[in-house]
Formats: structure tokens, sequence, C-alpha cells
């Protein structure tokens, strides 16, 4: 219309179907969320989709929960490990499971216990002035603080499961349980008192597993010691023989030399020292050392010896040494004999390893099988030197108190010195290296000999479950018979599991379950008596744990004389705890069962939960209490470095909950690879907050287009137009990916081909080509009726397909819709029918959106130069050479009924198409793999249609309508008893 003067006399836009719809763009979710759990909390949600499921006679799926430890608010590798838990759940729901899924907390343990000490100080109080059953009882008050706030937080991510009957490892019940697993072990023989050098915190003051340790860079004093010959060839006599440790301190405790019969040593003579030093050097011309012939050079550098020779090799069997500290004091007169062991390498320091049975589970292992047994105590509870360690009492390897605490204290620098002044210093340095830490203190840890209790890993043990095999051999078998997520998970535990020690399971602290036995002071072995066992149980049911702490022995003893047994009072290693989850979790309660189809935990937890769950449940039953593990990696920053609040990288999960909404952690969650490491931050969260606001928006244009739709509507499958058959042929193919990406605990797999899909295949294409006519077609049109029945199945499958990852808006989106319908979880997923797999379908509109990119890339040149406006007041042209085109383009295809021209200005959303069967001209744009096919675009011939906005020669004054657009305004009016002027 050239002017208003041609405008028609009647505005048309009440007559067009116009998308209508209350989901809000904006989308509110930290108001919105908290409203629609409190309609699930109402509703009960999780158990009304169990009791569905069941009704309905769905197969059971486990998912236990692997405890967080009941201390400080949930972080984002909560937030994250959660997630995934309810991704698990809401997923199986969804494939039609019965799912069990249980919340646990792990409670007992030194973190807490160093909560209350401080709370004590802070009071004027110390520990040894509160009686252990106080220290307990606040413990208990602590943990049970924290578990009410962590379950409001993994609440509050929208995570499913039975929060009514969560499980604590501190509930009366648990306890029991634990203990009454503990006899298992007492019972079958597995359990053992030995004494070894064990990983020890001072500062803790208890023992550590292996999985309580890790490692980080230390950097400690390095010395090179000499230990005079005193029985030997004469080749060595005078000589001595160098050891190299990175722990002075183990000086005093040393009993022998370690040496490795296939490495070649030999005596070596110093000639001459380095000159101009600014220190004089302990070496002197004319000593003999013995060393290992391949470390010799950096044996000499670090003395400072500027020339030397070998004298001759030697044999170290049958060589006797003097310990270097025994000119000092005659506590240390005693002979330090040289004992072959493997263990033993060249690699570095002088070749030979200095030996303290005490300190060092090598050591240990090569003086016992040597023929020796007695095993030195050096170092105490505390971290010092005993008062009989000569030359050294009381002096601190580690500090334990004040602001020093985990640093090393005075006793690497006294033997030191106590070395220079007995002569047999022969060098010094620092070494940067990785040294234990305490996993929960992060303070340096202590091998330090004390007696303890211990699970046997390599004895055979004739128990019905393990039928003659050792617990570690059962182990193994488990774990080649359980599926991993990822399946490196597997290497990774069995090589953990071949070469782990004996399980150390006492601890020396307050706050846990009680190693509850008896010990018979005479032989030193544990009481198994199954009336004892099953009083003790009895009694920590009834009363927790405290009961063992605070009732006599006579109690629990019966007709057993009790002053002839000793009542051992350590509490079990948390990890044995957790371990025995499954026993009290899975066991004994209505609707689950053992062992469980999947544990989920972070990647850290082969060394921690599962290996411990894997080595009790083992021990117990013979086998794995799962059937599969999934492991995530860890949360970094946006940089991939470590999060803490001293560098001010934390992402708080409260705090993104607070301004976006838990829909953002969970698509974010959905989003990443979690079985690696995954990042985040603002950017990262404002990338996902961008993908969520897309996703909605496609939502939003869905509810809106049907808002009055009925099933009366729908178009049969063999009536709908090709454009629809392919995005049925697409759901086709989305509901196998989605269901198989499910199956496989692959989320990803799932989000992001949905993502694509909703902005792909739905906005840019479906939505785009079907716009006009849904809002233009009349109601009873084929074309709009099967748009809006393809719609409808979109809509049915998107709004389950997404409900595990992001559930409240999958559920606002289904209300919206079906306002008095049942919640959208209770769903299972649609079935998608066979017949709507099309290739064919898929072949030809893959080749006809290769087209519509090459025009849509002209068009967008018009628009830039200003030739055109919108698309519609375009005329696509495409060129063929006749000479040369093949198929790429389809022009002579009929689709529909339409001809070609018709079919591409639909598809092109252009008022029309001119087709030219000729070599195309200069400055069209050609098509991506077939370059005899070209496209311009020209203004569209006629008048702008008042109602749908195409330019057409049909229309005219004084209506300006296309003639689809005059019927549709008909039948409008009939339907709303409107006269025609």
């Amino acid at each position: 219309m050239a002017d208003d003067a041609e405008k028609p006399a009647r505005d048309y836009r009440e007559t067009v179907f116009l998308p209508e719809t209350p989901f809000p763009m904006r989308a509110g979710l930290p108001q919105k969320e908290p409203q629609i759990l409190a309609k699930w909390d109402e509703a009960r949600l999780y158990h009304a989709i169990r009791a569905e499921r069941q009704r309905a006679g769905a197969e059971l799926f486990v998912l236990h929960d692997g405890p967080p430890y009941a201390n400080g608010a949930i972080h984002i590798g909560h937030a994250l490990q959660k997630t995934l838990k309810d991704f698990v759940v809401r997923s199986r729901f969804l494939l039609g499971y019965d799912v069990d899924f249980v919340p646990g907390w792990d409670c007992h343990g030194l973190p807490i216990e160093w909560k209350i000490e401080e709370e004590l100080r802070a009071k004027g109080r110390r520990k040894d002035e509160v009686s252990k059953a106080e220290f307990r009882q606040r413990c208990r008050e602590y943990a049970a603080h924290w578990i009410e706030v962590q379950k409001a937080g993994f609440k509050r991510l929208g995570v499913l499961g039975d929060w009514e009957n969560r499980y604590a490892t501190m509930d009366y019940g648990s306890e029991a349980a634990i203990v009454a697993e503990f006899h298992k072990f007492v019972a079958s023989g597995q359990l053992y008192r030995g004494s070894k050098p064990v990983m020890w915190s001072p500062v803790e003051r208890t023992a550590l597993a292996d999985a309580e340790v890790e490692y980080h860079d230390h950097v400690s004093p390095t010395i090179w010691v000499k230990f005079p010959v005193v029985e030997g060839s004469d080749a060595v006599r005078h000589a001595c023989v160098v050891i190299w440790t990175t722990t002075p301190w183990t000086i005093p405790a040393n009993r022998a030399v370690s040496y490795n019969p296939d490495i070649a040593y030999a005596v070596y003579q110093v000639d001459a020292m380095e000159q101009d030093l600014a220190f004089e050097p302990w070496a002197k011309p004319g000593d003999r050392l013995i060393l290992a012939e391949k470390l010799a050079d950096e044996v000499m550098k670090a003395a400072k010896v500027a020339a030397y020779r070998k004298v001759e090799s030697v044999d170290c069997q049958g060589m006797v040494l003097e310990h270097p500290l025994a000119a000092l004091d005659g506590h240390y007169g005693f002979q330090v004999p040289m004992l072959a062991g493997d263990h033993v390498t060249d690699d570095a320091g002088a070749g030979f390893v200095h030996t303290a049975p005490g300190h060092g589970a090598d050591d240990y292992l090569v003086w016992l099988a040597h023929g020796h047994r007695e095993i030195p105590e050096t170092v105490d509870p505390d971290g010092a030197y005993y008062p009989h360690v000569a030359l050294f009492g009381g002096l601190k390897v580690l500090e334990t108190e004040g602001k020093k605490a985990g640093k090393f204290g005075p006793a690497n620098d006294a033997v030191i010195s106590k070395l220079i002044e007995a002569g047999r210093l022969l060098a010094r340095g620092r070494l940067e290296h990785s040294y234990p830490h305490s996993w929960r203190s992060k303070a340096p840890v202590i091998f330090r000999n004390t007696p303890q209790w211990f699970i046997r890993m390599d004895e055979p043990v004739q128990t019905k479950e393990l039928g003659g095999r050792t617990l570690r051999e059962a182990a193994l078998e488990s774990i080649e018979a359980t599926a991993f997520y990822p399946a490196q998970g597997k290497n990774r535990i069995r090589a953990m599991v071949e070469s782990r020690p004996d399980w150390l399971i006492s601890r020396q602290r307050a706050w846990g379950a009680p190693l509850a036995m008896f010990v018979d002071k005479d032989t030193g072995q544990p009481l198994h008596d199954p009336d004892v066992d099953r009083r003790i149980v009895d009694a920590i049911r009834a009363e927790g744990a405290d009961a063992w702490f605070n009732r006599p022995a006579s109690d629990f003893l019966g007709n057993h004389d009790a002053e002839r047994y000793e009542k051992v009072e350590d509490i079990l290693d948390v990890w044995f705890d957790s371990g025995s989850t499954h026993a009290f979790t899975l066991e004994g309660r209505a609707h689950t069962r053992w062992p469980a189809d999947l544990y989920l935990e972070g990647s850290d937890q082969h060394r921690g939960w599962f290996q411990s769950s894997l080595l009790e449940s083992s021990g117990t039953r013979g086998r794995a209490p799962y059937d599969a593990i999934l492991t995530h990696g860890f949360t970094m920053d946006e940089a991939g470095e470590k999060m803490s609040k001293s560098k001010g990288n934390v992402v708080d999960p409260e705090q993104v909950i607070r301004e976006s909404g838990a829909e953002i952690i969970r698509l974010w969650a959905a989003m990443i690879d979690y079985s690696d490491d995954s990042r985040i931050g603002k950017t990262v969260l404002q990338t996902t907050s961008d993908a969520y606001r897309k996703l909605r928006n496609t939502l939003r244009y869905m509810l809106g287009a049907l808002s009055d739709y009925t099933p009366d509507e729908a178009v049969d499958y063999a009536d709908m137009p090709s454009l629809e058959r392919f995005v049925l042929h697409r759901l086709h193919e989305l509901d196998g990916q989605v269901r198989a990406a499910y199956e496989g605990y692959v989320f990803q797999d799932v989000i992001r081909p949905l993502l694509d899909f909703c902005q792909n295949d739905l906005s840019a294409i479906f939505f785009d080509i079907r716009r006009d006519s849904l809002y233009c077609d009349r109601p009873d049109a084929l074309r709009r009726r099967a748009a809006r029945t393809v719609m409808d199945a979109a809509f049915e499958r998107l709004t389950a397909w997404l409900a595990p990852l992001i559930p409240f808006t999958m559920e606002e989106a289904w209300a919206t819709r079906f306002p008095n319908g049942h919640s959208n979880a209770l769903r299972v997923i649609p079935e998608t029918p066979a017949e709507w797999k099309n290739e064919a379908e898929a072949i030809r509109w893959g080749a006809l959106l290769k087209t519509k990119a090459m025009v849509n890339a002209k068009l967008e040149q018009a628009r830039v130069a200003k030739e055109i406006g919108a698309n519609l007041e375009a005329r696509a042209v495409l060129y063929y050479d006749p000479a040369k085109h093949g198929e790429a383009g389809g022009a002579d295809v009929r689709v529909d009924g339409l001809s070609p021209e018709q079919m591409f200005s639909e598809v092109f959303v252009t008022s029309d198409t001119r087709i030219v069967h000729e070599p195309p001209p200069a400055g069209a744009e050609r098509h991506a793999e077939d370059p005899a096919v070209a496209a311009l675009v020209e203004r569209a011939p006629g008048q702008k249609c008042a109602r749908c906005w195409r330019v057409l020669p049909e229309v005219s004054a004084p209506k300006y309508l296309c003639v689809r657009c005059d019927d549709a305004v008909a039948a409008w009016d009939e339907a709303h008893g409107k006269v025609d002027a």
C-alpha cells in the first residue's frame, strides 16, 4: 500500500490467531521455585510417584546415597553431586521404574570433634575437663543441626527422596547396625590386633587409614649420614655406609640399613674437597664412603668433594654397622645390621635405606622378614619423643598446639646438630616433594608404631559368604562384576585394592561408633560370644553408642568374669561407618533391596566410600553392595583452579539460587561432562542462563500456539504435510537418544540435543515456517491443524524428557497448560510411534535446509542494503544451471500438492519464489554443495496483505486481503456472529 489513503477501513488484528499464554517470559525462578516445592511437599511427591509405580508393578531401582558429612552448609560440590543423584532418581521414574532413594549423612569423626573443642576453648574449658558423655552429646547436637541445614539446601535444589526417613550414622539404630557389622568381622576371624607403623596424625592424635590421607608438596630437610662399618671384609674396614633421608627425626629409631643385592656398590675414597666454600664441609680427604656406583657422583657433589676414586666393589651381605649417634650416648651402642630388601633402589639418595621399623611400612616389613620382632617405640601420640629416647626425650617432631600446630618441631634440627657433633653428617640439603597430610586437618602425618586393630586382606576366610577366599580376592572379583561409569573407574579402584594394606579400623578418639568388644587379657584374643554381642547391640539400639562407654562391662559380659577382659574403647574408622550404611539402609526396609543398583559419588571415593563399602560388604556378604558405580569430577573455578575462600573464587550455591534459581545450577550440571572436572563462575552461569532463556521462550511459544488446542483437532500421520513429518521424525530420533542417554547416565546427551532441537529444528525452522499458518490460516485448515498436532506431540515429549533435569520449569509449563492435571513428575516417558521414523523426509529436509541457508544469506544481504525490510517483502529467485545442477535444490519436486514455487516460498518465508533454469548470474549466492545452484533476492510484486503481510498480486482494495486471508476472515466473522459490511 502506497499511503494511508490506501489502508483498509477494517483492523484485522482481532482475526489473527496470535499466541496467548500466562506463562511469563521472565521466569522469576527464585520466587517461583519455592511455590512449586511447597506443592510437591503438600502432595508428598516422591511417595506419590513410588505408589503409582508400585501399583503399575514397576521394576525397582535402588540408588544408595553416599552420606555427606554433617558439618557446614552445602557447597557447589554438594550441589553438583546431589543434583546428579536427582537426575538419576527422576530419570528412572520417567523411564517407568520404582526408585528407592534415602538421603543420608555421615556424622561421626574428627571434624566435628574439632568444632566442639573450639567451642569449649571459646568458653575457657578444655576437652579433658568435659566428660566423654557430655562431649559426645555436644557432637551429636552439632551434627543434628547441620543435617537440617543441609537437608533444607538439598531440598531447595529440587532433590526428590525419602527425606522423612533419612538415615544418619549417628542414629541409634545405625550405630547398632554398624557395631553388628563389626561383630561379623570379629566372629569370622578377620580382625586382629597388630603393632606396626601406621600413618599417625599428632595434631588429631589418632591413626589414619589410607583413605584419610592426601599428598601435598612439602619442603623437607635432607641429610646424608655416615654409618661406620664394624664388621665386614678388609675392603670396608674404616669405611662408612652412607644413607640419605628426608626425615632426620627418625635417625634415633634406626635399627638397620637396607641394601639391594642387585645394585652395584663400591668403596670410594675422598681425595680433595672443593675450595673457597662459605662453610667447612663435613667430608675430609681420606674418608672412605660406601655408595651405590650409580649415585656416587651425586653424593660427592652434595658433600662438596672435588676429587675421589673408586677403591673396589663390595658385597654388603653380612656387614654390620655402628649407629651414627653411638659415640654420644650408650643408648645407641647396639649393632646395626645390613638387611637385603628389594624395596631399595638406586634412583636417588645413596643406594641404601636407613631402616627405622617403627616409622615406615617397608622398614617394618624388611625388619620382620629378617627375623626381628621387637619394634622400638620412639614417638608418643602427641608427636614428641618418649622420655626414654636418649639425647632427644620430649622434643616435638610435629607441633600440635597453638599457631604452629601442624608445623615440624625442633626434632629435625636437634638430630642434625647431634650428627654433626658426632662427626657422622656428610651433607645436608632441602627437598620439595609430595608428603602425606591428613585429609581433614591438612597437617603433615608421620609413620608411627602403635597397637591398632586391623582387618586382614590376605587370609582365607572359611565363612559361607567368602568360601575360603581372602577379602582381597572377594573384593577384586566384585570389582570385575561391577559396571563403572566412566569405565576407567574400574582400573582405578582395582589398582587401589590390589596394593592396599590390611584395613586399619581403630581410632583413638571419642566421637564415633565403638569397637564394642572385649579382649582376653591373657591371650589377647577378642571374645566372641553371640549372647554378649546381642546384649551390646541391643543396648546401643536403645541408648546409642553412649551405652558402650557409659555402662560397666558387667552389663554385657553376663557370666564372664569382667576382671579377665579388657573393654576396648577405641572408635571405628568413620569409613567403616559409612561403608556399613548399606546394611541398615538397604536391608530391613520395605520396598527396597540389597544390593543397590547404583552408587554415585565423586571420583575421590574410589579410595573412600566406594572402597570401604566394597570391603565391608565383601567381608560380611562375599560381594559388593552395588551393581554399578558412577563418578563425577571436582568443581573448579572458571580458570580451572581449585576454589578457596582466600582466593575469593568460591561459587556459593545458595547465592546462585537467590539470584538466579536452582534451575540454573541444575541446567549447568546437565550441560557439563560431569565425569571430568567442571568449571563454574559468573561467565559460565551467564551462558547457562542464556541457554535457559532460549529454552523457556521455545516453551512459551508452544504454550501460546496451543492455547485452545484439543485432541479433536489432531491430524492423522498419513495426512501430515512434509514439514510435520520431518519434525515427527526428529522427535522419533530424539526419543531413542534420550532413552539411551538416561539409561547410561549421560545427561549431557539429553540436554544438548534437546537444546539444539528447540533452537534449530523448532524455533529456526518449524516455528519460522509455520508462524504464518498458525497466525493466519483458518482454524480448520489442515496445515494449521497439523502444525498444532505436531506442537502438541513435541510439548508432550519435551516436558517429559526435560523433567528430570529442569523439573521446576517443566512443572510450571505443564501446569500452565493443564492447571487441573497431576504433577508433570508423575508421568512416564511417552511412547513414540514407529511410523514417525521417516528417513526420506530427513533427506528431503536436509537438502531443503541447505537451500534455505543459501537464500537466508542473500535475504540478510538485501536487508543490510535496505533493499527490503522483512523477508515477506522479498521474492527469492533460484537459479539452476540446466546443464549441471543435480538434486540439491529439489526444483522439480512437488510437495504436499504445492508447486515448487509455492513450496520454496513457504520454506524461505518469502512472499514468492521464482525458479530460473539458467546459469547463475554474477552476484548470486552459491549453494554450499552445488555451485550450479544459486539465489538472488528481489522485491516481491503486488501489494501487502493487511492481515498476513505477504506481498501478492492478488491483494487489492478495498479489503487488501489475499485470497487465503479473505477466506479466513469470513470464517472468523461467521464464528463470531459478525456480518461483512
